[in-house]
Formats: C-alpha cells, sequence, structure tokens
C-alpha cells in the first residue's frame, strides 16, 4: 500500500475509532446511571466499552500474521492507560482518591491478571494454564462486582464481600446529573452502541492495515509500531475518559476503568489468542516491556494506596515511568 493512501486511511480510520469508543463510552456510562448501577460496576463497563480500539487492532494485528505488532499494541496501551489516565488525572486534579476497599478488589485482580499474562508471554506459563488461572481470577472478582453483596453471600463468599464491597456515595454521579440521564432513550441508545461496536471494529482494521504498510514502507518494525503508535493512539479515549473522571473526582470510577481496562486487554488481546497462535516476548527488548509494565503497575497501585491518595508527585513519577518505556523501545 503506497503512503499516498495508507496516510489518508490511517487518518480516516483513527478518526472513526476514536470517535466511535468515545461516543459508545458515554452511552454507556449514561445507561450504567440510568440503571442505578454502583460506581465500579461503570467504571468495568465504561472500560468493556473504551477498550475496543485497543483489542479490535490488537485481534485485527494477530490475524494479520503481525504478532509483535498485535502484543505491542497490548503492552503499550497499558502502560500509556496507566499514565495518561491516573497519572495525568493526579497532575491536572491535584489527587486522585480512592478508598482502600476499591483499591483492594480492583488491584488485587488487576495485578493477578497482569502478572499471568506476563508469565504466559515470558514463557513460564502454557496458554491453557494461564487462562485457566485468569478464568480463577475472574470468577470471584465478577461475582464481587456482578453480584454484590448478596450474590456473593449466597456462594459463602460473605467474609470477602464483607471487607471489599462498599457502597459508594459518588455512585451514579454521571457528567451531565439527571437532566442528561433523563433524556436518555434505553432502547435508541443500545441501537446506537451497536453501531457504535461496527465502527470501532471496521476502524480499528483499517488503522491496523494502514500502520502495518506504513511501518513496513519505513522499515519500522512491527512491535514498535504496535508499541508506540497503535497502542496509544488507540488509548485515547480511555484516556479522555479517565481524566474526566478524576477532574469529576470519582476516583473508585476512574481506578476501576483503568485497571479493567487493562485487564480486558491482557485477557482478551494476549490469553485468548495465545490459544490459538504462539506468543512470546523472544527479544530483551519485549522483556524490558514486560517488566516496565509490572513497575508502573506496582507503582500506580503504591501511590494510590498512600494517603491522600496519588498526589501530582505520584503522577510525575508515573508519567516519568511511561517516558523510560518510551525511550527503551529506542535503545
Amino acid at each position: 500500500m503506497a503512503p499516498t493512501l495508507a496516510i489518508p486511511l490511517f487518518v480516516a480510520a483513527l478518526a472513526v475509532t476514536l470517535t466511535a469508543a468515545a461516543t459508545f463510552a458515554r452511552r454507556l456510562d449514561l445507561l450504567g446511571a440510568r440503571l442505578g448501577l454502583p460506581e465500579v460496576l461503570i467504571g468495568l463497563l465504561t472500560a468493556v466499552a473504551a477498550d475496543g480500539p485497543e483489542v479490535s487492532s490488537a485481534v485485527a494485528a494477530l490475524v494479520k500474521g503481525a504478532h509483535e505488532a498485535g502484543v505491542g499494541v497490548i503492552v503499550g496501551s497499558n502502560v500509556f492507560n496507566l499514565a495518561a489516565m491516573i497519572g495525568v488525572s493526579a497532575l491536572v486534579a491535584g489527587s486522585v482518591q480512592v478508598t482502600r476497599r476499591t483499591l483492594i478488589l480492583e488491584g488485587t485482580a488487576a495485578v493477578a491478571i497482569t502478572a499471568t499474562a506476563i508469565a504466559l508471554l515470558a514463557g513460564w506459563l502454557s496458554a491453557p494454564l494461564a487462562v485457566g488461572v485468569i478464568a480463577c481470577i475472574l470468577g470471584p472478582y465478577l461475582i464481587l462486582v456482578l453480584g454484590g453483596r448478596r450474590v456473593a453471600e449466597r456462594l459463602r463468599l460473605g467474609w470477602l464481600a464483607n471487607r471489599v464491597i462498599e457502597d459508594d456515595p459518588d455512585a451514579n454521579a454521571v457528567p451531565g446529573g439527571s437532566h442528561a440521564v433523563g433524556r436518555f432513550a434505553t432502547h435508541r441508545q443500545v441501537m446506537l452502541m451497536a453501531l457504535d461496536l461496527v465502527l470501532i471494529v471496521g476502524g480499528s482494521i483499517g488503522m491496523v492495515q494502514a500502520a502495518l504498510a506504513l511501518g513496513d514502507r519505513w522499515g519500522i518494525r512491527q512491535a514498535l509500531v504496535g508499541v508506540l503508535v497503535l497502542g496509544p493512539l488507540t488509548s485515547l479515549p480511555n484516556a479522555l475518559t479517565g481524566v474526566r473522571l478524576g477532574l469529576a473526582r470519582r476516583g473508585a470510577a476512574l481506578v476501576a476503568e483503568a485497571l479493567n481496562s487493562n485487564s480486558i486487554n491482557l485477557v482478551a488481546g494476549v490469553a485468548v489468542p495465545s490459544l490459538f497462535v504462539t506468543l512470546a516476548a523472544r527479544s530483551r527488548i519485549d522483556r524490558v516491556d514486560l517488566a516496565l509494565l509490572a513497575a508502573t503497575t506496582a507503582a500506580s497501585l503504591g501511590l494510590l494506596a498512600m494517603r491522600g491518595g496519588m498526589r501530582r508527585l505520584g503522577g510525575v513519577i508515573v508519567v516519568l515511568l511511561y517516558a523510560a518505556f518510551v525511550v527503551v523501545e529506542f535503545i
């Protein structure tokens, strides 16, 4: 594909993908508020919506046979998410605060899934075993988030629910207020959300095709295209949504979206595809990328756990970790 065709295609596909993802996330946010869903669950659903470009781009790259680019999209997106959503939110809002119970619930699941995916890519776990471990992690987590305290108690997980589930006073605090929720026509919006999904997938396929064609033309390795081009660009819906939540002081939804977004990326973009194709961090730089992903995840959770939450200095630290991640790619 000639650059004169690939560049316009990439720009158009990126615009379609990001616009559809932002619209989908906004509709889903309002739908969650209309149904009276808890804040952490809204964060989970928003992460699913905003993750469309990242997962679609990764899967499109894997289907095309560009395995390094596919894995690069996920790893690059995850490090970028932590910096752009939590780190930048702390910088612009002054702090990101979340209750200890929410941090325990979200952080435990995120760390466990991240560690399992890293072990899979490093060759320490087989694909079936890694998927099985992740299923064991997601099961109790989804029971606690989706089912709430009553379902957890029925399944004799009440002791755990009492430690990690809480009533969030900021639940349903959707930007635009009750007036925006009141104008939300559920059935019509659900149909439009389906259209948004079609546009997200179609735009992601076009974007991957154009980016890989340009990379081949200009001699840029596939992993670099995935990590520093497709990863951050497809994460922009998450970044914008995260900053919006940070400015609104909705720490629970922000942290839930950021961590769930990363978990969804690793499950849908790495763990499940690994059952069908071989995915591995073969080079030294790939392993350094995984180490930086682990370090950024740990630093973000540690800074959020501090008294007063993550403040501007903590935001600077997380952003600098992403800067180090970028520098490594060029060494």
